[in-house]
C-alpha cells in the first residue's frame, strides 16, 4: 500500500469531529434534503464513510461504515468495463467488499471513492441551492473560472458513482500538475453539488462560506418574476380549486382496489407559485431535471394541468385527470409525484405524510435552483443519458426504498383523520391512538392554543406533519369549513372523521335553563351533523376518483344515546338523536362510499368529563342528587362502576377496539357498537 499523510487527529477524535461537521450540514436544508449529501473521515488506512439510511442532521457514530482504503485504491484502477449494467455491479461489489465489519450489514455512500481521493481528513459532500444553481447552469464552467480564478475544481457532467470518481481522480492529478501541487478549495460537479475538504469541520465551514458568498455576491438581488410574469386566480377560485383538485388527484393517483390513498399536500408558496403561475414555468420544467436527488424524489418530470373550470362538474374533472395521469404514465413510465397546476401552485404525492413532503421539498429547491439558473445564464438539465442512467440505477432506488421502509405502519397507515374534541381528555388520546397506528391526524377543538400544543406533542413523537392543530366550533358551518379545507390543503383530503366534541349540562327537567339545553343540543346534535355536512363532499369526491376505496364517519356516541338517563335529558336526547342521524346518513352516503357508524362508550371516568374537579359529572352528579345518599364524589364513582358488570370504567382503548373494527369492517354501516362493558346490553 502506498504511503500517506492524512491530516487528522487520532481516529476517536476524527469521528467525534465528523459527527459535529455531519449534524451541522445535515440539520441546515439550504445545504442538504431527504437525508441526501454524505461525509466522510480517514486515517492512512481507513475511509470512514455514511451508510446509507442515515440522516445527516441525526447521524452518530454508528451511521459511518469502516471501509480499507487500499481496497478502494484497487477498485477505482480497475477495469469494470464500459457496459454500465455490469460496472455498477461490479463497482458496488467492490465497495461492500471494503468493508472492514460487513457484519453490520451496512452500505457504504456511493461516493466513497470520490470521498478516498480526496487528501483531507474531513470531507463533505452537500447540495446548497445556490452551488447547485451554479452547477445546474448552461454557464457553469465558465462562471466557475469567472468567480474562483483556478481555486476551484470543476468536473463536468457524468454518471455519479465509478466514473464520477475516475474523472474527479484524474481532475484532482491535472489541478495538481496546473498548480504546482495544490489541492482546490472545492470540487464543484456539474448537476451534483459541491465537495469541500479540511483538517477541521472550521476549515470546511470556512472554504463552503467562501464559495457560496461569491456566488451570492454574483447573483445580487433576487428575480421579482423568475419564470415570467404571474397570472393567478382570486382567492376564492385558488380556494375552490384546492378543495376539488386534492381529494380528486388522491383517487387517481390510487391504484385501483388500494386500501389506501396517495398523501396529496398543495404549496402555494412563493417559488411554487412563481412556477406554476409564470408564463415561462412550463417551459422551464420542460427542460428536464437537474440533479439525482430530483430524479429519485419528484420523478424525472412534474405533471401540468389546467385548474377546473366553472362549468366542469365533479365526474368531468375526475375524467380529465385520470385521462391526464394514464398519459403521463404511458409517456413517462412512472405515476407523476409533482403536479403543477397552471395559475394555482403544486401538489406533490407519496404513500405516506413524510415521502409527499419530502418530495415537496426537494421540488422547490429544485425550483429555487431553475429561478436561479435562469438568472445565471440559463438551466443546463441532466442529458437523456444521464437521465436514464439514474432512472435505471439501482444505487438511488436502493436509498429511496430505505426511506420508504421507514414509514409508519399500523391499522390507520396512510389515512388521514379528522378528530373533533381533541385538545384533551378522550378525543385527544383517540387522536393519539390513530397517529399512533399510522394515521396523520388533524385535531380540532374549540380551544386553540391546546389544540395546537396537542398536535405540535404529536409530531414531536410520531414526526414532522403527522399531526396539525386546528381551532373550531363545531357549532359553525364556517368554521369547519375553513378547518377542513386547511386538512385537504395539508393531506389532500380526508379518510376518517370521527365526531368526538361533546358536552354534557346534567340537570332535571324542571329546572335545567332552556339555553344549556340548547348549548349541549347545539354541540352533540347540530355539531355532528354540521361536521357530516362539511367532510361528505370531500369523501364522495375521493370514492368518485377511486371507486373501490371507502371511508369512514364514526361518531363518538355514548351509552346515554342508547338508553335513557336519569337529569340527563339534554345529553341523553342528543345523544339518542346522534343514533338517529348515523342510522340516515349510513343511508344516504354509502353510495358514495362512505361508511357511517356510532360507538357508543360507557363511562370514561378517568376523562376531564367526568373527573374535572370543578366541573366534571361526578361533581354535577353529586349536586344533582342522581346518586342516592351519596356524600362525596368517591360515592359517586363507586355507584357508577358497580352499574357494570365488569364493575369498571370505559377506556381509550375499549373504545379504539371498536373504532378499528368499523374501519376495517367492509360490511357494516348505520351501527351504534356499544363499547359499555355490560351496563347497556342491546336487545
Amino acid at each position: 500500500m502506498k504511503s500517506r499523510k492524512a491530516k487528522s487527529s487520532p481516529a476517536t477524535t476524527l469521528i467525534d469531529q465528523l459527527v459535529e461537521v455531519s449534524r451541522f450540514y445535515g440539520a441546515d436544508p439550504s445545504y442538504v434534503l431527504a437525508g441526501g449529501g454524505n461525509t466522510s473521515a480517514k486515517t492512512a488506512d481507513t475511509l470512514y464513510v455514511k451508510a446509507s439510511g442515515y440522516a445527516l442532521a441525526t447521524i452518530g457514530p454508528e451511521g459511518f461504515v469502516a471501509l480499507d482504503r487500499a481496497k478502494l485504491d484497487a477498485l477505482l484502477a480497475s477495469d469494470l468495463g464500459a457496459q454500465a449494467g455490469p460496472r455498477e455491479e461490479k463497482f458496488k461489489a467492490g465497495i461492500l467488499a471494503a468493508r472492514l465489519q460487513p457484519e453490520r450489514n451496512q452500505r457504504p455512500s456511493v461516493e466513497s471513492l470520490l470521498h478516498n481521493l480526496i487528501p483531507d481528513a474531513l470531507v463533505v459532500h452537500t447540495h446548497s441551492t445556490l452551488v447547485n444553481a451554479l452547477t445546474c447552469c448552461v454557464k457553469g464552467g465558465q462562471l466557475v473560472e469567472e468567480l474562483f480564478g483556478g481555486e476551484c475544481l470543476w468536473i463536468p457532467l457524468i454518471e455519479p458513482g465509478y466514473n464520477l470518481a475516475r474523472a474527479v481522480s484524474a481532475g484532482l492529478k491535472d489541478y495538481a500538475a496546473r498548480s504546482g501541487g495544490k489541492a482546490p478549495t472545492a470540487i464543484l460537479m456539474q448537476n451534483h453539488g459541491m465537495f469541500v475538504g479540511g483538517a477541521t469541520g472550521e476549515e470546511i465551514r470556512a472554504k463552503t462560506d467562501a464559495v457560496i458568498r461569491k456566488v451570492a455576491a454574483k447573483l445580487g438581488a433576487a428575480r421579482a418574476h423568475p419564470f415570467g410574469a404571474v397570472k393567478s386566480p382570486p382567492a376564492a377560485t385558488a380556494r375552490k380549486w384546492v378543495a376539488r383538485l386534492g381529494p380528486a388527484l388522491r383517487g387517481v393517483l390510487a391504484d385501483d382496489g388500494a386500501e389506501r390513498l396517495k398523501i396529496v399536500p398543495f404549496d402555494d408558496s412563493e417559488f411554487a407559485a412563481a412556477l406554476a403561475c409564470g408564463a415561462d414555468g412550463q417551459s422551464a420544467t420542460d427542460t428536464g431535471p437537474l440533479t439525482p436527488d430530483q430524479i429519485v424524489y419528484c420523478g424525472s418530470w412534474p405533471l401540468w394541468l389546467e385548474g377546473p373550470a366553472d362549468d366542469e362538474t365533479d365526474a368531468q374533472l375526475v375524467a380529465r385527470l385520470r385521462q391526464a395521469v394514464a398519459e403521463f404514465r404511458k409517456k413517462r413510465g412512472a405515476d407523476p409525484l409533482v403536479v403543477l397546476v397552471r395559475g394555482l401552485g403544486m401538489f406533490t404525492a407519496g404513500d405516506d405524510v413524510q415521502a409527499a413532503r419530502t418530495t415537496r421539498e426537494v421540488y422547490l429547491d429544485a425550483v429555487r435552483v431553475m429561478a436561479t439558473a435562469r438568472k445565471l445564464g440559463g438551466i443546463h438539465a441532466l442529458e437523456d443519458r444521464f437521465r436514464e442512467f439514474i432512472e435505471a440505477w439501482e444505487v438511488e432506488s436502493y436509498r429511496k426504498s430505505v426511506a420508504k421502509a421507514a414509514a409508519a405502519g399500523g391499522r390507520a397507515a396512510g389515512k388521514v383523520a379528522f378528530v373533533t374534541g381533541a385538545a384533551q381528555g378522550f378525543g385527544l388520546e383517540i387522536a393519539q391512538d390513530l397517529a399512533a397506528q399510522g394515521a396523520c391526524v388533524a385535531l380540532a377543538d374549540l380551544n386553540a392554543r391546546g389544540v395546537q400544543a396537542a398536535a405540535d406533542d404529536l409530531c414531536n413523537a410520531r414526526g414532522a406533519g403527522r399531526a396539525v392543530g386546528l381551532p373550531v366550533d363545531v357549532t359553525d358551518g364556517n368554521s369547519l369549513a375553513d378547518a377542513l379545507h386547511r386538512v385537504v390543503r395539508t393531506y389532500g383530503g380526508l379518510d376518517v372523521l370521527v365526531s368526538n366534541a361533546g358536552v354534557l349540562k346534567a340537570e332535571s327537567v324542571k329546572t335545567q335553563p332552556a339555553k344549556d339545553f340548547d348549548f349541549v343540543t347545539a354541540v352533540n346534535y347540530k355539531g355532528y351533523f354540521l361536521c357530516v355536512q362539511n367532510a361528505a363532499p370531500i369523501l364522495a369526491l375521493q370514492h368518485l376518483a377511486c371507486p373501490s376505496y371507502l371511508s369512514d364517519i364514526v361518531q363518538i356516541n355514548s351509552k346515554s344515546g342508547l338508553a335513557g338517563s336519569n337529569r340527563n335529558a339534554a345529553y341523553a336526547g342528543s345523544k339518542f338523536g346522534g343514533v338517529g342521524l348515523t342510522q340516515s346518513f349510513a343511508l344516504e352516503l354509502i353510495d358514495d362510499g362512505i361508511k357511517v357508524n356510532a360507538v357508543c362508550p360507557g363511562n370514561f371516568y378517568d376523562g376531564p368529563l367526568w373527573s374535572d374537579p370543578d366541573h366534571g359529572l361526578f361533581v354535577q352528579y353529586l349536586r344533582a342528587g342522581k346518586v342516592p345518599g351519596a356524600k362525596t364524589v368517591a360515592d359517586v364513582r363507586q355507584a357508577y362502576e358497580a352499574k357494570s358488570p365488569i364493575h369498571r370504567g370505559c377506556t381509550t382503548k375499549d373504545v379504539m377496539a371498536a373504532v378499528y373494527y368499523v374501519m376495517e369492517q367492509k360490511y357494516e354501516t348505520g351501527q351504534a357498537v356499544p363499547v359499555t362493558g355490560g351496563q347497556v346490553m342491546l336487545s
